[in-house]
């Protein structure tokens, strides 16, 4: 039987095939188990037979690491994510189930040299990193959580990338700046966060210094921390122009991989990552206790059925709830919504490693602790009951990633910035041990909306393209999805109602009204419109307003593992981002229900002429989990966090939101748009395509849109074949290709998505209107008129290298005789009916419709057919080209599936994995139509030519849009 948990410590060295792991602390029952990772771009991972004692294997030169994150798989080699540092922040209501936070990240070339010069870095770096004790992580006895007591002089983060390259020690003040945890109880929006974006923000400076980077390495290629000059938090993806361009290919992917390697390494080392060996993070106490009680009953009926196996290991460990657990490893037991690292484990669980397969959580973890007293009204009673305070927050990775470049809900009515947050208390009273635990959630409005993150406060709108069916289909999946999960939602809507955000709120509550369901309700609350003057006090007549929905809901209470009740219902809040003001009425929400809850076993928390001690522990713990969850969404601290955490609002308070102000609008124009391209990359929603996609866009697209304009182009082709393709007609393939708006252009200002339909008759050259969903404009071109086809490199931008490549930027040109005959051109809008104009009408009344456009068009059209096979040639009025480039191969993920899905490829051409191929596949469809009718049996019929050269291009790239890319890339990228 496997490992049940992951291995807390594990021992890592080189050997000649490849990167070698096993236990550091090895079960005294069994012998240690040897896992390898060869030496690949594409690595392999295998449990050695015998522990792997035959390898030659220096194990004295080994380190140690707390868990593996996974494998990065990039252009040049691949990266094993490894965790070098951890930091314990309190246990889950028992002793060993200690949580802790991902404090250091070390990425480990799967190259042997630059392996071992990487474990190198990670041994020099673990002796400077001593791991705090047990005693470093707990509150101080004033409520205050205590951050560890250490230098962090000496800490570094680094990247191993062409010869290992070392960023970024952190001083003191800024690595205490930069933590979640304050070091005396008050945590204020970061300022070492606005200070690394105001250095990124002044460009001259970085451009003085191109050429004065200080080596990281010294003489003999060994860790210098000494040389490391940069800022920690600025590592992501803005480092010191190249005094000299990349020229080669190799070139700039090392320059690309170093950066996707740190922004992943920067990801985890933010504060908002988390994990236990021991018990599962991704499930609330009530979720788990289900579980349990469901895996209880199973295991009663098999042992009536005597088919319980005697030898069964059961986990009992899972939680104070005492749950009998099924016999699986923790991956295994995890809700996989909220496994940030589930795709880079892949190669892990495919393997069935499950010792070395830890799930890692974004969100927040803290536990506090304070006492009450158990008579409050009696002086002389000194007698008090230990309270455990627990926020544990968890962050959907389904549309996960940032600010402006995730909004709303996405067609598989997943919402961006999902966050579900529990709130657990423990209570001693009278003997017996009570848990209580009470869940909220936020998440985008669930509609389909977008905001230009190109100014302070730009105003939310609805997507234009997007229709009411959809959005209603979409708003309904998404709380059919939540609600068999949370119960019956009370949505709490804090934007404003009036103003830029009230277009969006207006929608949102139209949209609620007419999905009626007895288990949505709406409530809004204007909270800036409520609260302005910083009349913070008028939060309590909200809570008011829903004290029977409190009531209702309850929350859900365990005493001594007797269930008592349950949480019967949810509270869904959001804003605009789901960040500050969200944040305000979670926490607020949290403290009244608190107070129900030390209620019910007959406690009340003290106030003496003001805050109480409880107040103070509570505002801070609520604090830094806005804190973190803006930080992972943003980039910066909360706002409003100066009310979170005091009650009130200040001019120092005002004056650090107007800072993260600045800063998010900083991140929101610039650096958000390469984070992003990572944060799809590393969840396994995209693949190295993306880094293309950016380097020639400086943005990237999301997923889901891809597969949207995947399944919008399919029925855009089947549109063009009902109306275009006369009875009988055979089509033998459809395509959407890019291609000049006009015939017989190669290079235009005016390019567009095109059509092209191949039948057994005719090639259809479609101009289709995808906003409308008709078609404009088409060419019909007759088989028997082509005379040649070429293929080759179609290189519309010389920018960028991916621009740059033929293999990729591949297309071909069909050229034919012209003849008022042979080529019919026509706009075929006045016969033509959309199919979103017939919503009404039942699947034959529709094809009916179209089969009488498809009249009406062919009675319209010349009856030429007799003419084309031996067109006289005083009608040729001379040659006649169509340039066709085909659409990048952009490979999706779907949610729950482990393949790669074409979205662009039809069934003829799939297996194609570059554009290159796509091309040959169609070409030579079009060659053996031809042939059929006896006009492409000659030799030259298709030839090798680049439809638009490398150099073509240059000389057609202008100065402007050189300069005007250069600055782009300037900012974005920092080089």
């Amino acid at each position: 039987m496997s490992h049940l948990h992951p291995y807390e410590r594990i021992t890592v060295t080189i050997s000649d095939d490849g990167l070698l792991m096993r236990p550091h602390d090895p079960d005294p029952h069994d012998s240690p188990s040897c896992t390898r990772v060869s030496w690949n771009r594409t690595p392999k991972v295998e449990q050695l037979p015998n522990g792997g004692e035959n390898l030659a294997a220096d194990w004295s030169a080994s380190v140690v690491i707390y868990g593996i994150i996974g494998i990065l798989e990039l252009f040049n080699a691949s990266y094993l994510l490894v965790i070098t540092a951890r930091r314990p922040v309190g246990s889950l209501l028992e002793e060993t189930h200690i949580v802790y936070g991902v404090k250091d990240v070390s990425a480990i070339p799967l190259v042997k040299g630059r392996a071992q010069q990487a474990l190198t870095n990670v041994a020099a770096r673990t002796t400077a990193l001593r791991e705090p004790s047990r005693d470093d992580i707990y509150l101080s006895s004033a409520g205050e959580f205590a951050h560890e007591r250490r230098s962090y002089s000496s800490q570094t983060d680094f990247v191993e990338g062409e010869g290992t390259r070392v960023v970024a020690p952190t001083s003191d003040l800024e690595q205490a700046q930069a933590t979640p945890f304050p070091p005396s109880g008050t945590l204020t929006p970061t300022s070492s966060e606005s200070a690394a974006v105001l250095n990124r923000m002044v460009l001259w400076t970085r451009l003085a210094g191109r050429n004065s980077a200080t080596s990281v390495e010294g003489p003999s290629g060994a860790f210098n921390p000494t040389a490391v000059n940069a800022d920690r938090n600025d590592k992501a993806v803005c480092t010191v122009p190249r005094a000299k361009p990349l020229e080669s290919k190799e070139e700039q992917h090392t320059e690309l991989e170093d950066r996707v390697v740190r922004e992943c390494i920067r990801e985890y080392t933010k504060g908002c990552m988390f994990f236990s060996y021991r018990c599962d993070l991704t499930r609330s106490l009530q979720r788990k206790h289900e579980q349990s009680l469901k895996c209880a009953t199973q295991d009663k009926l098999l042992a009536k059925l005597n088919a319980l196996p005697q030898d069964r290991p059961v986990d009992r460990s899972e939680c104070s709830t005492n749950p009998l657990t099924s016999a699986l490893p923790l991956w295994r037991r995890v809700d996989r919504q909220f496994w940030w690292n589930e795709y880079l484990s892949k190669p892990f669980t495919d393997t069935g490693l499950h010792s070395y397969v830890l799930p890692i959580i974004q969100g927040y973890f803290q536990v506090a602790n304070f006492h009450l007293p158990v008579n409050p009204q009696d002086p002389n009673d000194y007698s008090i009951s230990p309270v455990d305070y627990i926020i544990a927050s968890r962050r959907s990775r389904r549309r996960a990633g940032l600010r402006y470049q995730r909004r709303g809900v996405d067609d598989e009515a997943f919402v961006a910035n999902f966050v579900e947050t529990e709130a657990i208390v423990k209570v001693q009273r009278d003997g017996s041990s009570n848990v209580f635990s009470f869940v909220q959630i936020r998440g985008s409005i669930p509609l389909f909306w977008k905001q230009s993150g190109y100014s302070l406060k730009p105003p939310p709108v609805l997507a234009p393209e997007r229709t009411s069916e959809q959005n209603m289909d979409a708003m309904k999946r998404h709380f059919q999805s939540t609600i068999p999960v949370y119960g019956p939602h009370m949505i709490v809507n804090l934007a404003e109602q009036n103003g830029k955000e009230g277009t969006l709120c207006g929608a949102y509550k139209a949209y609620v009204n007419q999905l009626n369901r007895n288990s949505v309700s709406y409530c809004e609350f204007d909270f800036h419109h409520e609260t302005r003057g910083m009349k913070y006090e008028r939060l309590s007549t909200l809570v008011d307003r829903l004290e029977r929905t409190f009531e209702s809901q309850g929350y859900f209470w365990l005493s001594d593992d007797m269930l008592l009740s349950e949480q019967k219902g949810v509270f869904r809040v959001n804003c605009i981002d789901c960040l500050d003001r969200t944040n305000v009425v979670q926490s607020t929400f949290a403290r009244h229900v608190l107070e129900m809850q030390l209620g019910a076993v007959g406690l009340i928390i003290p106030t003496q002429g003001g805050k109480s001690e409880v107040d103070v522990i509570f505002n801070n713990v609520w604090a830094n989990n806005g804190d973190a969850i803006s930080r992972a969404y943003s980039g910066t601290s909360a706002l409003k966090g100066d009310f979170t955490r005091t009650g009130k609002r200040d001019i120092g308070g005002l004056l650090n939101d107007g800072v993260n102000s600045l800063t998010r609008l900083y991140s929101s124009t610039f650096s958000d748009w390469f984070c992003q391209a990572v944060i799809d990359f590393m969840l396994g929603h995209r693949t190295l395509s993306v880094f293309t996609e950016f380097l020639l866009k400086l943005q990237s697209t999301d997923p889901g849109e891809l597969m949207r304009l995947s399944r919008i182009r399919a029925d855009a082709i089947a549109t063009s074949v009902s109306l275009l393709l006369e009875e009988g007609e055979t089509l033998f393939s459809g395509w959407t290709v890019f291609s000049p708006e006009a015939l017989s252009v190669k290079l235009s200002d005016r390019f567009e998505e095109k059509v092209l339909l191949l039948s057994a008759r005719a090639l259809y050259i479609v101009s289709y209107d995808y906003a409308l969903d008709k078609v404009k404009l088409h060419t019909r071109v007759p088989l028997e008129m082509i005379v040649r086809v070429a293929k080759g490199a179609y290189i519309i931008s010389s920018l960028e290298e991916g621009s740059r490549d033929p293999i990729q930027n591949a297309g071909f040109m069909v050229s034919w005789f012209s003849a008022d005959q042979c080529s019919s051109q026509k706009t075929t809008s006045p016969y033509m009916l959309s199919p979103t104009q017939l919503p009404s009408l039942e699947s034959s009344q529709r094809t009916s419709v179209i089969r009488r456009v498809c009249s009406a068009l062919k009675n319209n059209a010349p009856k030429s057919n007799a003419a084309l096979t031996n067109p006289p040639r005083s009608r040729v009025v001379g040659d006649v080209f169509a340039a066709f480039k085909v659409l990048p191969i952009d490979p999706t993920r779907i949610e729950g599936e482990s393949t790669m899905t074409y979205g662009e490829l039809t069934d003829d051409l799939a297996g194609a994995t570059t554009c290159k191929e796509v091309v040959d596949l169609m070409v030579d469809a079009i060659r053996r139509a031809c042939c059929k009718v006896g006009a492409g049996s000659h030799e030259d019929f298709v030839i090798e030519e680049d439809v638009v050269s490398l150099e073509d291009a240059k000389r057609a790239t202008s100065m402007y849009s050189k300069m005007e890319y250069g600055m782009k890339r300037l900012l974005w990228l920092g080089g």
